[in-house]
């Protein structure tokens, strides 16, 4: 990958940048794991049930697969230092306004703008991370941004939970709002005033919908990322129902999954920057064998607090994922590296409604793990099929 050279004169100190960058994955983490916590919330104030409720939740969702690549075509001749700025700007008053939403309606078209600029800053903000170290760190640097994401499942989640409960729902997406303008401050602050490149344009990015390895990469995330999504879905009703637990044990549970995750994001990248294909199919065995013992695990708490940091772990396959589209994309980086949240919130769409599937068939709350372990499998499936495609692609090179 081509690392440009700033235009300025003023030092890049890479750690700077990073913390930048992982700022906004703090500010996007909170405002898209939160906003699930505070539906009861923002429910009752606008009059509406917790399935109507649902619909903000899926209008983000949307917000961010059509965002990703339109944005990432569209902005394509735009330096990534600001479009990065522009993106925070745009998410902090998207979510300012989700916070003053005087109706459900209202709420909807607010959340889905907020959505827009959610895979673009992270795809963008993963390439611009990864440019400013060597090639055999690539994947420790985008870990380090999304470790904003994250950490904000362990303390920006509950936070804003505990400012809706106190003083209102409305200030949780105000918390959001000042993130993002902070991050926006801090970008323009530390990072570089790289130039885009002369020949970028929106066809150039387009051309990354033609390599069958972006399809399969996104296709791995689609499928073997709805596993997780299956089981955290339902953990709080698990819990209640089978593991027959009080509710203030849900929190514990869930900062419990945003510490695997963390954890998985710390350690997983040291193994991908030596051996990315490898770490990313030991990755998605992982999350298999996990998944399948789920329903052994939820029954007992102690044992299904263990399961769901280890579930919780196998996340980190997002940032093997981040680097895998980096390699394969050739010139059409940002649009490949956009569409990674796209394939993200895909899975988290896929997961719950074949989780939900299960248990309305009559199989129980903790189906989700065996409906998880076949996502997982089926991800491992793609990605092994993408490896061998590109083995033997390397192969008829080499033989020519």
């Amino acid at each position: 990958m081509q690392i440009h050279q700033p235009d300025t004169a003023r030092a890049v100190h890479p750690a700077l940048v990073h913390f930048a960058l992982a700022v906004g994955g703090f500010a996007i983490g909170t405002t898209e794991f939160a906003t699930m916590s505070l539906l009861p919330y923002f429910a009752r104030d606008l009059g509406i049930d917790a399935p109507t409720a649902g619909n903000v939740i899926s209008a983000y969702a949307l917000g961010v697969v059509v965002g990703a690549p339109t944005i990432a075509v569209l902005a394509a001749k735009m330096s990534r230092r600001t479009l990065l700025i522009v993106l925070m700007l745009f998410f902090g008053i998207a979510n300012g306004l989700s916070g003053i939403a005087p109706t459900y309606h209202w709420m909807l078209l607010f959340r889905f703008l907020s959505g827009l600029p959610h895979g673009a800053y992270f795809g963008i903000a993963a390439l611009l991370a990864a440019s400013l170290v060597p090639a055999n760190r690539r994947t420790a640097a985008v870990g380090r941004v999304m470790l904003g994401l994250t950490i904000a499942t362990i303390v920006g989640v509950p936070f804003a939970n505990i400012l809706g409960q106190v003083i209102g729902w409305r200030w949780g997406f105000a918390l959001v709002a000042i993130l993002a303008l902070t991050t926006a401050m801090l970008v323009a602050l530390y990072a570089p005033a790289h130039k885009a490149e002369a020949d970028a344009s929106p066809l150039r990015e387009l051309g990354a919908l033609r390599r069958p390895q972006v399809w399969l990469t996104l296709g791995t995330g689609a499928v073997g990322f709805g596993g997780l999504f299956a089981v955290y879905t339902y953990l709080a009703d698990t819990m209640l129902a089978v593991t027959k637990v009080s509710p203030a044990m849900i929190p514990v549970a869930l900062i419990l999954f945003g510490a695997g995750m963390t954890a998985g994001t710390m350690v997983v990248p040291r193994f991908a920057d030596r051996s990315l294909m490898p770490t990313a199919a030991a990755l998605l065995l992982w999350s298999a064998v996990m998944l399948l013992l789920w329903p052994l695990a939820a029954p007992h708490l102690p044992t299904l607090l263990v399961s769901v940091f280890a579930i919780g772990f196998g996340g980190a396959y997002g940032v093997v994922l981040q680097t895998r589209l980096m390699d394969v994309a050739g010139d059409a980086q940002a649009l490949a590296a956009s569409l990674h949240h796209s394939a993200f919130n895909t899975a988290n769409a896929i997961g719950p409604i074949l989780g939900g599937m299960a248990i309305r068939a009559g199989y129980g709350w903790t189906s989700t793990g065996y409906v998880g372990c076949a996502l997982a499998l089926g991800g491992l499936a793609i990605w092994c099929f993408a490896w061998w495609l590109s083995n033997q692609r390397v192969a008829a090179t080499a033989g020519a």
